[in-house]
Parts: C-alpha cells; structure tokens; sequence
C-alpha cells in the first residue's frame, strides 16, 4: 500500500507597513509646520512676552488641527501639496488635454500622451520587431511582453506552490543585476468585439456540419461580443543610467543599451517559462501604441482588430494618447471611458494563501486593470534603511518607558518584521518595494460607482485595504493602467 503525499497550498504572509514619520512620528510637511511655528512662538515670547503669544491662540489652533488632523490616511498639511496641484491645475486648465492636430512634422515614435509622459518615445531597433519605450526624461529603456498561463486557480497544490516559488527566484535574479529600475505586471479585462473569435471560426470552423454547425455558429455570433478577455502583460525598465557601462561595451547610444536588454529579455523570458508563464511575444511599436490606446480607449479595441492584419490590435504611435481626458477628484474621463484608481494601501496582515486576490481579479461584469510594480532596492541602501527603522522604532520604545506609557504591540510587529527582513537580506536574497494599483473602468459614472463598490466589497473579501487616490487621477490612471514600469506618482 502506497503512502500519498499531501501538498499544502502555499502561504505569504506581508510585512507591517510602517506608518512612521521622519522624527516623533512626523512627516516631512508636518515637521517643517511645527518647527516654523515653534520658531515664531519664540520670536512673539521674547519680543512681545506670553501676551502676544495668548493674543494668537486662533494661530495655534490651526497650526495644531493642519498637523494632528487626519483624512484619507494623511494629516491635513500632508495634503496641501496634493491640494495645491490639482487647483493649480484646475486653474490654469490642465485639468483638460485635448488632442490637436499638428501642421509641422511629427517627431518619430512619439506617443502624445497627456502630462508627464508627453516625452515617451516608441523606438525600434534597426533589426528586430519588437520596441521599446524610451523615457529621456526618467533615463529608462522599457520592453513589454504579452505573457499567458494556465489559470492558477485550477492548479494543485504542488504546482501553485512550484510556479510561486519560480516567480520570486525570477524577481530575486532580475533585481541582483543592478540595472533594471522596475518590473511591471499589468493584467487587465478589456471588451471584445468578437472579432477575433470570428476570425478563427471562419478559418477552421465547419459551418456546414448537420446541427453542430449551426449551433457553434450562432454561439460564436452571439457570446463573442459579450465576452471580457483577460490579458497581461510583463514590463522590464532598464536603468540607463546604472547600466551605462554595459551599454557603453555593447557599442553605445540607444543600439547599445538594445543590445544589453535584448539579454534581460532571455533571462525574463526563461524565468517566466519556470514560473508557470508563457511569453507569447515582445510587442512591436504598434501594439504597444494600441495597448495604451485602448486603456484610454477601449471602445476602439475592436476597430483597431479589425484594421490588423494579424488579428491583434495595432494603432499608429502618434495616435496611442485619447482624444479627451478631463481630470475630476475622484475620476478621470477619457474617450469612452470613466476610470477610477485606487492604491493598495495594506495588503493582507494574516498569512494568507498566494491566490488571495483571485475575488478582485475576478470580479464579475467589472472592466479593470491591476498593476503590481516592483523596484529593486540596492543591498546596502536596503541595509540601511534596516538600520534606521530599528533604531526608530528602539527609539520610540525607550521614549514611551521614561513617559511611563505602555508599550504599544504595533511597535513590536513591527520590530519583528524588520529583523525578518534583515535576515533575510543578510541571507542574499533580494529586496524590493512592492506597489499595488487598481483602476476600475466603465462606460458611465453610474456604472463606475457600481463596479467600485463591488470591487471594495471583494477587497475586503481578499483581506485588502484600498484607498481612492483623490486628486491624483491622472497620474494614478499612467501608472496603473499603463505597462510603462514606472514607480513614482
């Protein structure tokens, strides 16, 4: 009689995120309020006596609730410059890009694009299909690959368990290179207008067999516009500047630091394979401009099919931005679509099982886009940082005890995280910051208010803590919905 091995899903358990302040627990904004209006209570004192400092108790007041009060997970003054941007904006009118038409020759590869990302460049090497973005102004070389997997859901156990261990030593090797500055996966539901399934059964169909052929004609007809298809896509950004003297050995200039990425992407491509996924394919310049296009857009996915050859979307790069986008404080409208962003603020604090988000990305009749982005931290700035929240946190721990307050178990969660962490470091395995963005997409902004609930409902379900990025639609919308690998907002 044989013995079965019973493999137990794997589980993941993240870090406590830290939500201290620079010193005593103060944001940069906050310290700089405090420590100006410490300076000028002392000023008052010692020209005009405590008097004159009474006579200004309004002052403090404001000063106190601009620094203790707290919305949205922010004080009051950590909100002033978020504030400030988006009436500036309003003011002077960039809360609304247009698309105009231009007389004088159109630079090269260039996508259009609303705010910041007006610079990106699409560009080709000489001999290649594939296409990168190039960024002059952040100094990055970005490739992009359509990835595909089985459904990890319907894996076993010791399958899941194989493809997640994979995929972390595939983000281990990318990030010890010391010259990729993120990795982007972006998976998202678009529309589709059935044209693809058409195509093929048209091509190997057999509309003429007795009943069935009738039957998978009229399904084909009917299901393929009602379908949602996912895709996902993996985004590498190398760092020209950090990879400057490879790009420098492989001959210089934008040819070089192709040749450096064209070796990034075998290593992605055979890490991927091990993790359980298939890259299907590097995109050239026109895909990428249609994956851009139809997350402004996605009502144009279906003429975009229809006007390939390949039967995949393709869209001229000068082309790849909306028409309109009009920023409001909860939204962004664009083309066709309204789209709201939010970030995940905490992910679970248990441990928990690694198909934990399945209830969010698998949400029902919800059109959506969700980014994981991961910046490799360099070992010794890692270290660090390790330091210096240790110390913080021992800190704060002997501040408490001379005041006779009791020791808070937060602190110590905390502390436990950070040892973790430095072990580990200390163990060579490497270390990244990890940022979870979520848009969600709809046709109306009754519909949009209706997927977000359901979606903050799953969240839930999932054990993650989401938060509306308000005021910062627009960049939020480039960073989550876009595979351009970026890490700041």
């Amino acid at each position: 009689m044989s013995d079965l091995t019973v493999t137990n899903p794997l589980t993941v358990k993240f870090p406590h995120r830290s939500r201290r302040g620079i010193l005593l627990g103060l944001s940069l904004p906050q310290l700089v309020v405090v420590s100006t209006a410490a300076a000028l209570l002392l000023a008052i004192v010692t020209t005009t006596g405590l008097s004159g400092a009474i006579t200004l108790t309004p002052l403090w007041a404001g000063i106190a609730a601009l620094v203790l009060l707290r919305r949205g997970g922010r004080s009051l003054i950590d909100w002033a410059p978020i504030l400030l941007g988006f009436a500036l904006r309003r003011h002077t009118g960039q809360h609304l890009w247009l698309a105009r038409p231009v007389t004088r020759p159109r630079t090269d590869g260039l996508l259009h694009l609303p705010g910041t990302d007006a610079s990106l460049r699409v560009v080709t090497p000489a001999k290649g299909q594939s296409a990168a973005l190039h960024d002059p102004r952040e100094q990055t070389l970005t490739v992009i690959a359509r990835v595909s997997s089985r459904a990890f859901a319907l894996l076993d156990a010791s399958t899941q368990n194989t493809n997640v261990a994979a995929w972390g030593r595939a983000l281990a090797s990318l990030s010890r290179t010391g010259h990729i500055r993120s990795v982007q996966v972006l998976e998202r539901t678009v529309p589709d207008s059935g044209d693809a399934l058409s195509r093929h059964w048209t091509e190997h169909g057999r509309p003429d067999t007795p009943v069935a052929g009738t039957v998978y004609s009229d399904l084909v007809a009917s299901a393929g516009p009602a379908a949602a298809p996912h895709e996902a896509y993996l985004a590498v950004a190398l760092d020209l500047k950090a990879a400057k003297r490879l790009i420098n050995q492989a001959g210089g200039g934008l040819l070089g630091a192709f040749t450096v990425i064209e070796q990034v992407t075998a290593t992605v491509a055979q890490a991927a394979r091990a993790a359980g996924l298939m890259v299907t394919g590097w995109l050239s310049a026109k895909e990428v401009a249609a994956v851009i296009r139809t997350a402004y857009d996605p009502a144009a996915l279906s003429a975009l099919q229809q006007w390939s050859d390949s039967g995949r979307a393709e869209a001229d790069p000068a082309a790849a931005g909306p028409v309109v986008q009009v920023e409001e404080y909860d939204r962004l409208h664009t083309d066709s679509a309204r789209h709201a962003t939010y970030w995940v603020e905490n992910w679970p604090r248990t441990t928990t099982a690694a198909g934990f988000l399945h209830t969010i990305l698998f949400s029902a009749g919800v059109r959506r886009c969700f980014s994981l982005t991961y910046a490799p931290q360099p070992l010794e700035s890692a270290l660090k940082d390790v330091q210096r929240r240790k110390a913080t946190i021992i800190a704060d721990a002997a501040e408490r005890r001379r005041k006779g307050q009791v020791d808070s178990e937060e602190d110590s969660v905390e502390y436990a995280d950070i040892k973790e962490r430095e072990r580990q470091l200390i163990a060579g395995h490497a270390d990244v910051a990890l940022t979870g963005l979520l848009t969600i997409s709809a046709e109306s902004d009754e519909q949009l208010n209706a997927a977000c609930a359901q979606i903050e409902t799953a969240a839930v379900t999932a054990q993650v803590d989401l938060r509306r990025l308000y005021f910062q639609q627009p960049a939020a919308f480039a960073l989550a919905a876009l595979p351009l690998a970026r890490t700041a907002l």
